[in-house]
């Protein structure tokens, strides 16, 4: 098989060229950060915050009872947060759980979901991997210094979103070029071999606007196995890893009433990793096995917009994903030849979506969109291949029945080529009470995680895998309640509980008799648990966050505790302006124990302890060109391990400079 990442590109940059167009979630780049987080200087607390991906436009939270997250790309510039996992550390309701340092693999569990129960969206583009065995997307390779705003949905949010929406729905926006021409550099070095450095240029005249960033990080030697895991006088190597990112936004507006735009993201990483001896008779230990991992993704989105009425809004777009993964072994090993498998996963979605406003608070949105997947895999046991399609309609409404009182309502059917219909719903409710200014909120709805390509189609006789054609999707019902009070101008508190029940999960089953596997519909699952916040303006100049979150997880066939799900989590955050010209951030991260697997692969249950972590961030802006920034990372050097068996980075410090043009 030819290498795929140059005619892929050149694939995708002639798509960008032949349909330029606005993103689909262009409105997101336009829109206000969540409460207190990121607040400047005398923001005082307010429910007026927008949310696009809780129902798929501009909605202000106060009208949807969906809980949702919005990390804005001031806040992450704030906390120089470099990586999505490092961003996504302080959101309620999830545990990200990364092998190491940058660039290990990296799965995220939203209210006690699996980690491939999790719809990843970047500008509207489904980012999961086909080729990945359970479709769990590895959020490791994603950098944040073209972001404008991540945007996390908890809860079922399949009505919507089909398949994979089970436990919710992350979603990440670019940034879109506005102004004269802008050109930003930046550099930045510290702990663990680190050197990135990043470069923007972006503006808007006469109707065309553009954003192109570069972006490239890496860490050359983070320590990633425990001591107590390796044989005496062993090597212990750390994790090397560079990522380079590159992201082309262009639009242009023809007429006050159609627009075209288009979207293109490249990223290309290497990571060095120290693998494990899994073998019958292992030759070496854990943490001693050498492998890299070498990973070329594009993404891709073309859409046009059209609105020939007021109020009436069409989007039609094509999106292309081209994830390419190659895999060598025993790279330090002079007596053997790395042997190398690598994997391809392409999907192509064509859409249609169109909202239309019948009155100020009562719209209508409604739309259609066609999947094709597919998956290459090339290893030592030979070529394996695979497809599938999956239509969809979807349709919501969001009315307000009268003063305070909003609803949004979802209705979605999938029909897929391999199992067949899935019809889903969600339904969000929200009522402000007059005097008080109370939000009461909430939602239900069902989602559903369609059998992947891997687990439907893919045998491979000389690992005894067999295919099961014949799976199901998994399926999950949920619901919250909750409310949030604003006390004053300064302080917004809340707090939600939520409720989760997960049926058909997939899992693998073992034949004695001919020594084979395959997966069946056999899991059941149950979440529930409650999230908390205080939001508080404590003077002009400072702000500060405090979020907690409880869950309770359990597997309903073993009756024990799902792997992974800290029955706590809690964090803190807060942003000082002591002077015009100097930020300083401060985060708490704090983890409480759960049950992990062991890493040595005796399939033991074991309980990590889990931990808490501070980080502090600093920036002086010395002119109006010039800015030098810093930020220590593990401010106590706390040991930790994440998943069990991966030591997380210890006490780092990095400083950089910052160059601006006007």
């Amino acid at each position: 098989m030819p290498h795929p990442s140059r005619s892929a590109l050149r694939g995708a940059l002639a798509l960008s060229c032949a349909l330029p167009i606005l993103p689909w979630g262009s409105a997101l780049a336009q829109q206000t950060a969540r409460p207190f987080a990121d607040a400047p200087a005398g923001a005082a607390a307010t429910l007026d915050e927008i949310s696009v991906s809780a129902t798929g436009v501009p909605t202000p939270t106060a009208q949807v009872g969906s809980s949702v997250t919005v990390l804005t790309a001031a806040q992450l510039e704030q906390q120089q947060r470099r990586t999505v996992p490092d961003a996504l550390q302080q959101v309620p309701g999830l545990n990200v759980v990364q092998t190491g340092g940058p660039g290990g693999q990296t799965s995220v569990f939203i209210r006690g979901a699996n980690s491939n129960h999790t719809k990843v969206l970047i500008d509207g583009i489904d980012a999961t991997d086909p080729s990945n065995p359970n479709g769990s997307f590895d959020f490791g390779q994603l950098l944040t210094e073209d972001l404008s705003r991540i945007e996390v949905l908890r809860g079922p949010q399949s009505g919507l979103y089909g398949s994979d929406a089970i436990g919710g729905v992350i979603s990440f926006t670019t940034r879109r070029g506005e102004g004269p021409a802008r050109i930003v550099a930046k550099v930045e070095g510290g702990s663990f071999g680190t050197f990135n450095q990043y470069g923007r240029i972006a503006g808007a005249e006469s109707g065309f606007d553009y954003a192109v960033s570069v972006s490239h990080l890496r860490a050359a030697a983070t320590p990633v196995t425990p001591l107590e895991l390796v044989r005496p006088g062993r090597p212990i190597y750390p994790n090397f890893y560079d990522n380079e990112t590159v992201s082309a936004r262009f639009g242009y507006q023809f007429t006050d009433t159609f627009r075209v735009n288009s979207i293109t993201r490249f990223i290309q990483s290497k990571l060095r990793f120290s693998n494990d001896d899994y073998s019958p008779f292992p030759q070496l230990g854990v943490g001693e096995f050498r492998n890299q991992a070498d990973v070329q993704q594009i993404f891709t989105r073309n859409e046009a917009e059209w609105t020939p009425l007021p109020g009436f809004h069409n989007v039609v777009a094509v999106n292309y994903s081209n994830l390419f993964n190659r895999q060598f072994q025993d790279i330090y090993n002079p007596l053997a030849t790395p042997a190398d498998s690598n994997a391809l996963g392409e999907r192509l979605r064509t859409e249609y979506r169109g909202d239309y406003a019948l009155s100020p608070g009562n719209l209508v949105l409604f739309g259609a969109q066609r999947d094709e997947e597919r998956l290459f895999t090339n290893n030592p046991n030979g070529v394996i291949t695979a497809r599938n399609g999956n239509t969809a309609g979807y349709g919501e409404m969001q009315v307000t029945p009268f003063d305070g009182a909003f609803l949004v309502a979802n209705l979605r059917h999938d029909a897929n080529d391999a199992f067949g219909p899935a019809t889903t719903y969600r339904v969000a409710p929200s009522y402000i009470l007059p005097g008080t200014a109370t939000r009461l909120k909430g939602s239900v709805g069902t989602g559903f995680k369609a059998p992947t390509l891997n687990q439907l189609f893919v045998t491979v006789p000389a690992f005894g895998q067999v295919g099961n054609p014949n799976l199901r999707p998994e399926e999950s019902f949920g619901y919250d309640a909750g409310f949030e009070q604003p006390f004053g101008a300064r302080i917004l508190a809340g707090a939600t509980y939520f409720a989760n029940d997960f049926r058909n999960l997939i899992q693998g089953t073992f034949d004695p008799v001919n020594f084979t596997f395959t997966n069946v519909n056999i899991g059941r699952a149950e979440t529930y648990g409650a999230e908390a916040f205080l939001a508080v303006q404590l003077t002009d100049t400072l702000s500060g966050r405090i979020d907690y979150t409880n869950t309770v997880s359990k597997d309903e066939v073993a009756g024990r505790e799902l792997l992974r799900r800290p029955r706590h989590k809690g964090s803190a955050t807060a942003i000082w302006t002591p002077m015009p010209g100097l930020t300083v951030s401060g985060t708490v991260i704090v983890l409480g124990s759960f049950v992990d697997g062991a890493r040595d692969a005796s399939f033991s249950r074991i309980r990590n302890p889990g931990f808490a972590i501070v980080n502090l961030a600093a920036s002086y802006e010395v002119s109006e060109a010039v800015s030098v920034f810093g930020r220590i990372d593990n401010l106590f050097d706390q040991r930790y391990e994440n998943p069990t068996g991966f030591l997380g980075p210890g006490l780092a410090v990095y400083g950089g400079v910052r160059l601006t043009s006007f």
